[in-house]
C-alpha cells in the first residue's frame, strides 16, 4: 500500500515538472586558438540561463602551455526569451596553467568574476551562433622563474615548492563566437 501511495505521490509530482531546455556549445575562436572548449547551457527561468564551459590546450602551434579552465555563468536575456538575442551574464573563471614564454615559465591558477555581454542569433530552431565578449578580474598566484633556473631548490621551504608571484588583472575574460546546438 505505501508503494502505491509512493508512486501517485512521485506520478502526480512528475506530471507537473517543465521540460527544461538544454543546449552545448563549443566556442570557434578558441577551437582555431587550438584551445578546445565545450560547454552546456541550461534554461533556468523565462528570461535566463546557466551554463559551464571547460576548455582545455596542450603545446599549440608547438609552443610549450598547458592550459585546463572552467567557466561558470548566469546569463539574463533582455527579449524575454532565454537563447535568443541581447544578454549580459556574469561568471567566474577558474584556469590551471603552465607556460613558457619568451623564456620565462609561468606556473599557477588564475581566478577571477566578470561580465559578459552579447547577441543570440536564431540560425534554426535547434541551432544558435553567439557572439559574446567580456571582461573580469583575474587573480593570479603562480611560480615565476627562468627556464634553466634551479626553482626546485632556490623557492622551496621544508621541501614544498611555494609561488613567487601573485597578483591581479582586469582582463578579457570571454570573447568568442559560439556555435550553440539546443537538446531540448
Amino acid at each position: 500500500m505505501k508503494r502505491l501511495l509512493l508512486i501517485i505521490a512521485l506520478a502526480t509530482m512528475c506530471s507537473q515538472i517543465k521540460a527544461q531546455i538544454v543546449a552545448v556549445n563549443t566556442d570557434l575562436l578558441m577551437d582555431l586558438a587550438q584551445t578546445p572548449s565545450l560547454g552546456a547551457e541550461l534554461v533556468v527561468g523565462e528570461r535566463s540561463t546557466v551554463g559551464l564551459n571547460a576548455l582545455f590546450n596542450r603545446n599549440p602551434w608547438g609552443k610549450t602551455m598547458h592550459i585546463l579552465g572552467v567557466q561558470p555563468e548566469y546569463r539574463y536575456y533582455f527579449s524575454g526569451r532565454p537563447m535568443h538575442r541581447e544578454f549580459i551574464g556574469i561568471g567566474g573563471l577558474a584556469a590551471s596553467y603552465d607556460i613558457t614564454w619568451s623564456g620565462k615559465v609561468y606556473e599557477g591558477i588564475g581566478l577571477g568574476v566578470g561580465m559578459t555581454f552579447g547577441y543570440v542569433f536564431s540560425l534554426t530552431k535547434r541551432v544558435n551562433i553567439d557572439c559574446h565578449a567580456g571582461f573580469g578580474l583575474i587573480t593570479y598566484n603562480h611560480k615565476e622563474y627562468y627556464v634553466g633556473d634551479k626553482y626546485d631548490t632556490d623557492y622551496s621551504v621544508n621541501g614544498e615548492q611555494r609561488t613567487n608571484a601573485k597578483g591581479y588583472y582586469i582582463l578579457p575574460t570571454r570573447i568568442g563566437v559560439s556555435v550553440t546546438y539546443i537538446l531540448k
